[in-house]
């Protein structure tokens, strides 16, 4: 199996990063901001949505670092607890005077962790080990009539 290395130098870049990580798992405890190195990472459990149909879905341990952050903050995690979970919903990106921008790791339930970012540059490997997952991440769609505004 072809292990996924992606690096992301702009914001459509990020999106495709950020495609790749919908809906995967992590625990507080796997995020890591590091402020001499201006770095923030993760290593998380992504939900491989290359798998082939009628494939039993599966999950890759992957790694995703941030270079060049400024500043860090937080909304809605609980970072003293290093089991609580959390599930990545997508990565989005503001940009600022550029090349500067806030990228926005945006969590289930209501947890964002907002990145200040001197410019993008940010890289997402996988780092090996698969697994069959439990189940395939369902979406809700909006029924909402066409008409309807």
């Amino acid at each position: 199996m072809e292990l996924l290395k992606l690096a992301a130098l702009d914001a459509d870049d990020l999106a495709v990063i950020s495609t790749h990580l919908q809906d995967a798992v992590l625990r507080t405890g796997d995020l890591a901001y590091l402020p001499r190195e201006r770095r923030f990472a993760l290593v998380a459990r992504r939900f491989d949505w290359e798998c082939p149909d009628g494939a039993p879905p599966r999950r890759r341990l992957t790694g995703l670092h941030f270079d060049r952050v400024l500043a860090v903050r937080c909304r809605n995690i609980p970072r003293d607890e290093p089991d609580a979970p959390l599930e990545l919903l997508a990565i989005t990106f503001e940009p600022g005077e550029a090349p500067s921008g806030i990228a926005t790791l945006v969590f289930s339930g209501g947890g964002a962790i907002r990145l200040e970012l001197e410019c993008i540059e940010a890289a997402m490997k996988d780092l090996g080990p698969v697994w069959q997952a439990e189940s395939k991440p369902v979406h809700a769609t909006l029924d909402m009539p066409l008409d309807a505004a």
